[in-house]
């Protein structure tokens, strides 16, 4: 019998398929099993989000709510390449020939509905109340996360057995992991003859000089009445077929990668601002809005803007920060913030969510309390980022309410 470990040729476009199918179909069942790759760092709350604890930096996670306008943003014009790309031979391996990264596969095998490679901001250092940011394009991340989260499917539903789409993911076996006997912590060094080699090259997630580490911004809204004491929030249901990353996990909502609203060196400018950013992303997913703003955007004159802006001046909106994370699947790195609403300004500024948007599907009002918090931390098929922040915002909630 063949081992996982041995070498074998690249794969085929069908083979290639296949195995995404099975990322998508068990990112959160993977992405538990990734977990036990990293034992040795942090976790924020009680979740799989990889963090760091402070011991040799500032900590990632945040002992107390930050309010969003007390982060400050540094730019770094020439920052150093990453040292991994995404096209090393570790991860051509994982590619059918002709594809020179993962976004040239998953453009042409599987292409999501929404997949442009547009201007992001890539996170070089975690500082509070100061984040540092430089220049990088949406496929750079693509091109390392999704590639490791393709290895480690791949590795662990081989082709030989019953392929992964065939098996309802509420019917998959628990111990199916275990029994490939995933060493914990073997990718955390750097070399080659591993089951992972690609995931070894990378080494540590949270080692932000080693990848491109670019960004979300995964907000947990909440809509609070204080005449009853009632607090809610909205969840999405992020569809595979419709977007890159996280298809097939509930995530709360709204979430965006922190980019500018524009091509070009005025909009990188101006928009590297997160409440700019978490503002356009209430509009596109709670909305309906277009992602189409224009060179030159006038923020000032958007009168939703100036409306949730207004809002937050005078304390019926309050935006907080709580840290980053890294998921250890697919080393997506998200900001975790909470927006808490008055109730009557939810209800006046969004009225009736829309059941669906262009990622996914919405699930509106659930209730914020300590069981439906807990079964979505724990048990539901939550993306590491809205896990912790759902978790983290029920630890702070006297200070967020």
């Amino acid at each position: 019998m063949t081992s996982h470990s041995e070498p074998r040729g690249r794969p085929s476009g069908p083979e290639w398929a296949e195995a995404r199918r099975r990322l998508n179909g068990h990112r959160h069942e993977l992405a538990a099993a990734a977990d036990r790759l990293y034992p040795g760092l942090a976790r924020a709350g009680s979740t799989r989000l990889l963090t760091r604890d402070g011991w040799t930096a500032t900590p990632w996670t945040l002992a107390t709510p930050l309010d969003l306008r007390e982060v400050r943003l540094g730019w770094v014009e020439d920052a150093p390449a990453p040292v991994v790309t995404g096209r090393e031979p570790e991860a051509a391996a994982l590619l059918p020939e002709g594809a020179g990264a993962y976004p040239d596969a998953l453009g042409t095998l599987a292409r999501p509905r929404l997949f442009e490679d547009r201007t992001c901001y890539r996170l070089l250092e975690v500082a509070w109340p100061e984040l540092t940011f430089t220049r990088a394009r949406y496929f750079d991340g693509v091109s390392v996360g999704e590639a490791a989260a393709h290895e480690f499917a791949a590795h662990l539903f081989p082709a030989h057995k019953v392929p992964a789409h065939k098996v309802p993911a509420h019917e998959f076996p628990a111990g199916e992991f275990a029994a490939h006997e995933v060493p914990a912590g073997e990718f955390a060094g750097h070399g080659g003859g591993r089951p992972l080699p690609f995931r070894a090259l990378v080494g540590d997630p949270t080692d932000l000089r080693r990848r491109p580490a670019l960004c979300a911004i995964s907000t947990l809204t909440l809509r609070h009445d204080r005449r009853t004491g009632e607090t809610s929030f909205v969840l999405h249901w992020r569809d595979p077929a419709r977007v890159a990353h996280g298809g097939g996990l509930f995530q709360v909502m709204p979430v965006g990668v922190f980019q500018p609203a524009h091509e070009s060196a005025g909009a990188e400018k101006t928009d590297l601002d997160l409440w700019k950013c978490v503002v356009r992303e209430y509009a596109e997913e709670f909305l309906g809005r277009g992602e189409e703003y224009g060179d030159g955007f006038d923020y000032e004159r958007w009168p939703f803007y100036r409306l949730l802006t207004d809002a937050r001046e005078d304390g019926r909106v309050r935006s907080l920060v709580l840290g980053v994370g890294v998921d250890p699947l697919t080393f997506a790195t998200d900001f975790l913030v909470v927006t808490v609403l008055e109730a009557e300004t939810f209800d006046a500024v969004f009225g009736e969510v829309a059941a669906s948007n262009s990622e996914g599907q919405v699930v509106g009002r659930v209730p914020f309390d300590a069981e439906t918090v807990r079964r979505y931390v724990r048990d539901e098929p939550m993306q590491a980022a809205g896990a912790a922040v759902l978790d983290l915002a029920w630890r702070h909630r006297e200070a967020l309410l």
